[in-house]
Parts: structure tokens; sequence; C-alpha cells
């Protein structure tokens, strides 16, 4: 399954109080109470996951962000589901936000442990998710709802070439709730799940690729979606490289719209549109597909070696991949390029946001 290698958390975090607009700095192994509605009932509990690069410059701490206003947007599309619409305008702007994110990278208490990342060049990610801290249980709108902010250094994510599965009978999300599109860990329980399925037909899988929310549809009508805990890309033989549309299904993700900046820069054509099951198994049985790709925060691009193509009875057919065709190449080429944006070894492509804001004096 997905997961951080060589992680390294900052010593400290925050808590931004909504109702207050009040900050406090605790330990990375700050409490939560047991009596919270976000524990028992997933209540505001939503989360972003950003990447970031710490650095000196002419000496002096500074911390690189790429196309952050997209996240501190959808960390807000998030906030706002998960609070009555009276309550809306406690939510920080896209700019509160980041000026949050930057205080919070520039505590003296985390000082040490970003210097250590800035000489090492490790990659940063940076994570905030929201708590209700009233102590309470009752199945209501969250009372004192809050941000907290973490932090950690790390050498890498998931990993490549990695194997999967498609996983039919479980839904990620329903696009009727409209959470299939926000970042909420009411999500990621069907995520893990499927990940176990997946090993039941191929043990070596790491992840799990979903179907739309249309279980009950004949299989060869569904459209692909995503990966359990990543978005999906497919590279096909003619150097098309397709890019799974946003919906209420699909998380819209900040990786993807770069990667597929940097594509097209290199002339690669990128096409936006739904691929059905049906599609991906004819073009796999016809050995049309180079790879599945697996995009997200951390671990930006991880091509599929083998992906077993389940309709819920049988594999009907695997694709496996080919490390010898240009593209297979040519997307490592793309995902070290992706991360050099952070160390601004190249520029940006059109479209990207790329903006770098010196650690404050706190």
């Amino acid at each position: 399954m997905a997961g951080f290698q060589g992680i390294r958390w900052a010593p400290a975090q925050i808590c931004y109080d909504l109702t207050t607009r009040s900050t406090c700095v605790e330990g990375v192994d700050g409490k939560v109470h047991a009596v919270s509605r976000s524990v028992h009932y997933g209540l505001f509990l939503a989360f972003e996951g950003i990447r970031f690069q710490a650095r000196l410059v002419d000496g002096a701490l500074a911390f690189t962000f790429l196309n952050l206003h997209l996240n501190a947007e959808r960390f807000r599309r998030s906030m706002m589901f998960n609070l009555s619409s009276a309550r809306h305008h406690l939510v920080p702007s896209a700019d509160e936000l980041k000026a949050l994110f930057v205080h919070f990278l520039s505590l003296p208490e985390n000082r040490a442990h970003l210097l250590e990342m800035a000489a090492s060049g490790q990659q940063g990610y940076l994570r905030p998710f929201t708590v209700d801290q009233d102590r309470s249980i009752g199945v209501t709108f969250p009372q004192l709802p809050a941000i907290r902010i973490v932090a950690a250094g790390y050498d890498d994510y998931m990993g490549e070439p990695f194997r999967g599965v498609v996983i039919p009978g479980l839904v990620r999300a329903m696009g009727c709730n409209g959470t299939g599109n926000l970042k909420l860990g009411t999500n990621y329980l069907m995520s893990v799940k499927a990940v176990q399925q997946a090993q039941r037909i191929l043990p070596e899988a790491s992840s799990a690729l979903f179907l739309d929310d249309h279980p009950y549809d004949p299989i060869g009508g569904r459209k692909i979606t995503e990966w359990d805990s990543s978005g999906a890309m497919i590279a096909l033989r003619d150097g098309t490289v397709v890019r799974i549309p946003d919906s209420p299904l699909i998380l819209p993700s900040i990786t993807v719209r770069g990667l597929t900046a940097l594509l097209q820069r290199r002339g690669t054509p990128v096409e936006e549109r739904d691929m059905t099951y049906g599609e991906l198994l004819d073009r796999v049985r016809a050995r049309e597909v180079v790879t599945i790709i697996s995009v997200g925060t951390a671990g930006v691009l991880n091509r599929c070696s083998s992906l077993h193509l389940y309709d819920g009875e049988t594999v009907e057919a695997v694709m496996e991949a080919d490390p010898t065709h240009r593209s297979w190449s040519l997307l490592g080429e793309v995902k070290e390029e992706y991360k050099a944006l952070f160390s601004h070894r190249i520029a940006p492509a059109e479209g990207m946001v790329l903006e770098e804001f010196p650690a404050l004096d706190l």
C-alpha cells in the first residue's frame, strides 16, 4: 500500500481556532479530545496534502510552493462541506490560509528541522487538517471548528513500478453526495478496503483502481475514476496521455494539472476525457497501453508495471507496461522535472504559479 519512506515530522504543530481566530503552538503529538465529533463520526475531518520545498536563499530560509492557491481553495471547499451554511463565514480566505501555512513553517520550534530539510534537499509535505474541539459527540455540525497543521520531510512515497488491480465492487464515493471531489477522511476507508481486496487477487498489489459509482451497471460502460489514494492518467502507445476529467467523483488534482502543463510544453498530446473499463480492456488486449500512472502530491508520478483487469469474478486481462516505449522514460523525466520546479532549477510551464515565501521572523 502507498506510504511514506524516510519521513521525519517537524516537532511542532499549530492549532488555529476558527471561531476566535486565535493560534496556539503545540507539540506534534498534541491531543484531540476523545469525545470529539471528528473522532467518532468524521464530522469536520477534512485535510489537504501540500508539497513544498524548504530552501536557503542568500543564507535565509524560504519556502517554495506550486499552485498553492489551488490547495487553499480545495481545503476551503472541504471545510465548508463540513460546516452549516450559517458558519461558512468562519472559513479563512485562500490568502489567509496561505499566510497561516507560512506562519506555521516559520515557527522557531520547527526551524532546525526545516534548515536540515533545506540543506539536504529533502521533499516537504504540509498537512493541514480540521477537527471539532468541542467536547461532545452529539450528531450535529461542529461547534468549535479548528485547523491544525503539521509538516514532514520525506524521501519517497509509494515507489515504482507498482502493481494494481481494478476493483469494481467497491465505490470510493457517491457523486450525488458531493464528496468525491473533496479530501475528507470519510473517503479513505474504502481505499484501504479496496487495496485489501486487490491483494486477494494479486498478493503483490499495492494499489486498487476504482470505477464510477454505478456498481450495478454493466461493467464495460463504467468509467475509470481514481486509484485508491491518487489520481489516474493513462499513457497510450500512440504517445497520447489520457487525463481523467474532474467530476463529483474525482479529486481535482493540483499535481495532475502541473504534469499536464509540463507534458504539453514537451509537445505530448494530453486528452482530457473519460475512459470506460470496456475501452481500457480493449486497449490492453490490443497492447495499446504503455502504462497507467498514479498521480499525487507526495509521490508526484508513479508508473504501474502491471494492472489486473478484474470484473468481479475473473481477471479478464493483464496490462503489462512497456518500459522500452518512449512514453515510459518520458514520464520519468517529467516526474523529475516537476520536482525540480520546487528548487527553481527549471522554469514553470504556462498556467503554473510558483511562489516563494521567506520565513517570517517570529
